[in-house]
């Protein structure tokens, strides 16, 4: 029954993650449904974000490899027979790779600095209520104000590091990574369809870092010994959770090149309806006593 769970998990991954609705409320609530009604973890939720992560590697291999390409040989300052450098910094493609590093700095640090309580008092449900009304409305409100006039060749330092911030409060369940990026990028004025690239490969180095950790911790303490040690051992074991990042995988890379065509002609309107509306739902369960927090 726990692969069964694992692979509706995976699928519920992969189908949230790049969309603008959280994709950890969503591994947090659909656990509450599952039999024995257990949290998940966020162990099990950072590990099965690298599945749609490389799900991003594959979609963007090809920008990737030419950004990494030509960050590096801007930094080694490799130069022409002319003896002029053959990649100046101010190149597009490694000053994205600048702003990707750049942007990825206070996930880490916020990461660190929180971490037990990102892991424990934030992944309440009442938190994921209120985070998926709160950031619903605000994405709402970009969508509409926002100039959607710059291309993603326009981002700026200063710029950047919004994005950045915006993506820190991913950390929170219910505030989506991808939700959060995408609303300081209209708010800035890009387009949705640059704000919605930029989200995705800002997220590389965040998602990776913490997936791999989680990964390093989970197998370096399993915590099996749960009573003497004092802790939660993880719910999923380790052939469950990589049957639900491979799930996570397949399904995200579909999802990638839905979104990708939707925001270029749509608006994020329907997204911001179902995040309102599953947040209400969600206070009414947790009022009523059916679900607990």
């Amino acid at each position: 029954m726990h692969f069964l769970e694992a692979l509706l998990l995976g699928f519920v991954q992969g189908l949230t993650e790049f969309l603008p609705i959280s994709s950890s409320a969503h591994l947090r609530i659909v656990g509450e449904f599952l039999p024995g009604a257990q949290d998940p973890g966020a162990a099990f939720t950072a590990i099965t974000q690298l599945g749609t992560e490389t799900a991003v590697l594959v979609f963007f291999r090809r920008d990737i490899v030419r950004i990494v390409s030509r960050w590096f040989r801007s930094i080694v300052g490799s130069r022409d027979l002319s003896g002029a450098v053959r990649v100046p910094r101010s190149d597009p493609d490694a000053r994205m790779g600048w702003l990707i590093i750049l942007g990825s700095v206070p996930i880490v640090i916020l990461g660190l600095l929180f971490q037990d309580a990102i892991e424990t008092t934030l992944r309440s449900l009442w938190v994921v209520a209120i985070m998926l009304i709160a950031f619903g409305l605000l994405l709402g409100i970009a969508d509409r104000v926002g100039a959607k006039s710059r291309p993603l060749d326009h981002l700026t330092v200063p710029h950047g590091i919004v994005y950045g911030l915006a993506q820190a409060l991913a950390l929170i369940p219910g505030v989506s990574r991808s939700g959060g990026t995408i609303t300081a990028g209209l708010f800035l004025g890009y387009t949705r369809a640059a704000a919605a690239r930029y989200s995705f490969l800002l997220a590389l180095p965040a998602v990776f870092g913490s997936g791999l950790y989680q990964l390093y911790k989970t197998v370096k303490d399993p915590c099996t010994a749960a009573a003497a040690a004092g802790c939660t051992p993880e719910v999923f074991g380790p052939l469950e959770t990589a049957l639900a990042t491979l799930v996570a995988f397949g399904v995200g890379l579909a999802v990638i090149a839905f979104f990708l065509r939707y925001v270029s002609r749509r608006s994020f309107l329907p997204f911001v309806i179902y995040r309102v509306v599953l947040g209400a739902l969600l206070i009414v369960l947790l009022s009523t006593g059916v679900l607990a927090a």
